[in-house]
């Protein structure tokens, strides 16, 4: 009898965590870039009451009872988030794979889909927190029009010239598993051992996707499918609640039987 409490307890453990990544699925639902992620439970190990024997040529079919459900992974999704018009230059947007790379305070690299950038005092096109976009370029600070191509080609206007200044490329950084990268916050995701090396691309070429000029990637968080996840979550606890009320109910029959 109090095997089944225990197991309902992880069952309601379990939906508690899957509520707490549809929330923020849901509340990130207007972050650029943003990918929505899943909860994944794998079942905990069974209870072998008597194990599978064969007598005399005949099968024995083995007893197992479950334990209960635990969390095996969270998977987060990549797909395309819809493209939103800003009209701003330095605003860019990946039309298929990869991630723009930048660089950290702290030297270390990181990688994002949210194209939001701005030129800092000293020319650099970085992320709003600061980080520079790499590979890293200067745009002169009597620039009058700012061109990136779909390609990643950079190109400005100076005056005194007709013809654009070339500034540089801006890569894009793909991997081989890019559902093993690790969110670090602001909107930023650092490689792991799961993920592999970044492979630094230009865009277009190799699988990675192209630059949109003027555009920002939104979340790909779509809040019909979350909601609909979240009442499933919700019944689902509910359950488990109910057996654990079952279970004391029937605990205490027993209890008051003489």
């Amino acid at each position: 009898m109090l095997k089944s409490l225990y197991t309902a307890a992880t069952g309601m453990d379990a939906q508690q965590t899957r509520m707490d990544v549809i929330a923020n699925n849901l509340a990130n639902a207007s972050t650029t870039g943003f990918k929505k992620a899943r909860a994944e439970f794998d079942d905990l190990l069974s209870e072998t009451v008597r194990a599978a024997r064969s007598l005399d040529g005949r099968g024995g079919a083995a007893v197992e009872v479950g334990a209960g459900v635990r969390l095996g992974a969270t998977t987060r999704f990549f797909s395309q988030g819809d493209m939103v018009a800003t009209q701003s230059p330095t605003d860019l947007a990946i039309e298929g794979d990869g991630f723009f790379a930048v660089e950290r305070p702290d030297g270390q690299l990181a990688y994002t889909r949210a194209g939001a950038f701005r030129v800092d005092a000293a020319g650099r096109l970085t992320t709003l927190q600061g980080d520079t976009v790499e590979p890293g370029f200067t745009v002169p600070q009597n620039a009058t029009a700012l061109t990136v191509q779909p390609d990643g080609r950079v190109h400005v206007l100076v005056p005194g010239r007709t013809d654009p200044v070339d500034l540089g490329q801006v890569e894009l950084a793909t991997f081989t598993n890019p559902g093993g990268l690790r969110a670090i916050g602001g909107n930023l995701l650092a490689a792991t051992e799961d993920s592999g090396e970044a492979q630094r691309v230009r865009p277009g070429e190799d699988g990675a996707g192209s630059l949109a000029q003027g555009y920002l990637e939104g979340s790909n968080v779509k809040a019909v499918e979350e909601m609909i996840d979240l009442i499933v979550t919700q019944r689902a606890f509910e359950m488990n609640s109910k057996v654990i009320q079952t279970g004391d109910q029937m605990l205490q029959r027993l209890t008051n039987l003489r």
